[in-house]
């Protein structure tokens, strides 16, 4: 792994906790209203066509994963959704109830000519706390919790290292609880989710969470 990775990490604690202080409450977050469902199912370990692939983490709530992750050059898309419960089909407030088993997830898609697994790893663990259980900031719930689902055994094997690697650097104070697992059903998450920092940078959440997470990580907005 690039020694950047670990340096880049050392922040990155700081940053979620200097986030997490300024959070709103939740019902904040989820003041926007909810229209019908535009889901879709798509399958966990298929590649997508062409020279792109696909990489999907949960790192608390989509929105914040999302803003950071579609500034990087390579990545072509980030869509939001749901991975890893038992419910088809589950809705933003099943999610919520956490009755369905399913995490807050994005799925990028990105080409590994431009962006390689390994940057966006890193970017993942810089974007959360990873060392945080069920929880970022004051989104509270097993849907929050943190986690890489794998597409391949090479991505397995990448994140795995990875975790080893800031594990044994002692950046963080605690260890790592990041989930590594199989890629499951991908379920695409209601429109509203969808670009949801580019597309209402003036919300709450986004002024008072997500502006300031992309400041301090130095990603243009």
């Amino acid at each position: 792994m690039p020694r950047m990775l670990v340096l880049c990490l050392a922040v990155a604690g700081a940053l979620t906790a200097a986030c997490d202080a300024s959070r709103p409450d939740k019902e904040t977050r989820d003041s926007q209203p909810a229209p019908v469902a535009d889901q879709q199912q798509v399958g966990g370990n298929t590649m997508t066509e062409g020279s792109v692939e696909l990489a999907t983490f949960g790192g608390g709530c989509f929105w914040c994963v999302e803003a950071v992750l579609e500034q990087l050059d390579g990545v072509a898309d980030v869509t939001s959704g749901y991975m890893g419960g038992h419910v088809d089909k589950p809705t933003y407030e099943q999610v919520c109830a956490k009755t369905t088993g399913h995490i807050e997830v994005v799925q990028v898609t990105y080409d590994p000519s431009k962006v390689s697994y390994g940057t966006l790893l890193k970017w993942f663990f810089k974007s959360h706390d990873p060392t945080s259980r069920d929880r970022q900031g004051r989104d509270e719930g097993p849907q929050y919790r943190s986690a890489i689902f794998c597409h391949s055994a090479e991505q397995k094997q990448a994140a795995r290292d990875a975790i080893d690697k800031i594990d044994g650097s002692d950046v963080f104070a605690h260890k790592i609880v990041t989930e590594v697992l199989d890629a499951q059903t991908f379920w695409k998450a209601e429109g509203y989710h969808q670009d949801f920092y580019r597309n209402n940078k003036e919300h709450g959440y986004c002024q008072v969470v997500i502006s300031p997470k992309l400041d301090k990580l130095g990603l243009d907005k």
